[in-house]
């Protein structure tokens, strides 16, 4: 059993994601944390958490706090705080901002929470686990980000749809930034477990438009209901019962590349990793040309930003 502490608990996005996490049966604390000027709310969404608990007999604790102090003990760490995106702004566009919220909270955790495990959420997620990286002084295996395991997730369903299929019969990937220079991997895609490229059935599947649906996905829905909240908070749960769980399941999450995909490396950016108790790790693969490009493009776009951003903070620990 294990406390799992999420930072940024009075957005919408991380309201969610405590509804979410609290089915995971190995979770017997959860910590709600948000900032000072919130009492109020934090209280009163504890309440209404400790009501619902109740109301599906669960004995699941949970507590709140404006003090990072209190995410001591900590298994998980959950990072959803920062400025959300909006319509017409990019994640990339947000880098700087929420630097300046991720990294004095990193730089802290390493002494709250030495043992626990940072699931970075907040936007631009590939930066940002850079930032949370350099800045807590955790082990590379210790810090990982949702990247683009939703946006695989997102694919999947799309792919699902329009070939009428049960969704858990698609498998796919998505590796690169969680944004445009994303790149889908169709040499690892089936369906059924046949390649899609040897099924028929796949054969009026317009994959580029595919794609361009996934890369917008999170702008309509922002544009249309003014956030994404379920698809991203139920795919921060299954991270975190896969570390609980220590399920060793292979994800496509943000990690530290270290040259385990042709020799790409110095860039947190979203790859396939084994997950489980004691970490996240790269798995090496082999790309197809294509797609070694796109990743190589990819890469080279989140570590200048990357450069950026922590040319700007100074890049001081």
């Amino acid at each position: 059993m294990a406390k799992v502490a999420i930072f940024g608990a009075t957005g919408r996005l991380g309201s969610y994601t405590v509804h979410a996490v609290s089915h995971i049966p190995h979770v017997s604390e959860i910590l709600i944390l948000g900032r000072k000027g919130r009492e109020d709310y934090l209280e009163g969404l504890a309440r209404d958490y400790i009501e619902s608990f109740a109301a599906r007999g669960i004995d699941t604790t949970i507590d709140w706090s404006t003090d990072l102090e209190a995410a001591e003990r900590s298994a998980v760490v959950v990072c959803t705080a920062g400025n959300p995106r909006t319509p017409d702004r990019t994640r990339l566009e947000l880098a700087y901002e929420n630097a300046m919220v991720v990294a004095p909270f990193a730089r802290q955790l390493l002494e709250i929470a030495p043992r626990s495990i940072l699931l970075m959420v907040t936007n631009p997620v590939d930066v940002m686990t850079s930032v949370a990286l350099h800045y807590s002084g955790f082990r590379m295996e210790r810090i990982f980000g949702l990247g683009t395991h939703l946006d695989s997730m997102r694919l999947k369903a799309l792919i699902a749809e329009k070939l009428n299929v049960h969704v858990s019969e698609v498998h796919t990937r998505i590796i690169g930034e969680h944004g445009d220079s994303m790149v889908p991997l169709w040499s690892a895609t089936s369906i059924g477990g046949i390649p899609i490229k040897n099924l028929e059935l796949a054969s009026r599947l317009d994959l580029p438009r595919l794609v361009e649906q996934v890369k917008i996905s999170g702008e309509v829905i922002i544009r249309k209901k003014g956030s994404t909240v379920y698809g991203p908070g139920e795919a921060i749960a299954t991270l975190v019962r896969t570390v609980l769980a220590n399920e060793n399941r292979i994800l496509t999450v943000t990690s530290h590349a270290d040259g385990e995909i042709h020799g790409i490396g110095d860039v947190c950016i979203g790859i396939p990793a084994r997950i489980n108790r004691k970490g996240i790790y790269p798995v090496s693969i082999h790309l197809e040309e294509q797609e070694m490009e796109a990743f190589t493009e990819s890469a080279n776009k989140i570590r200048a930003c990357t450069r950026q951003v922590m040319e700007r903070l100074g890049a001081r620990k």
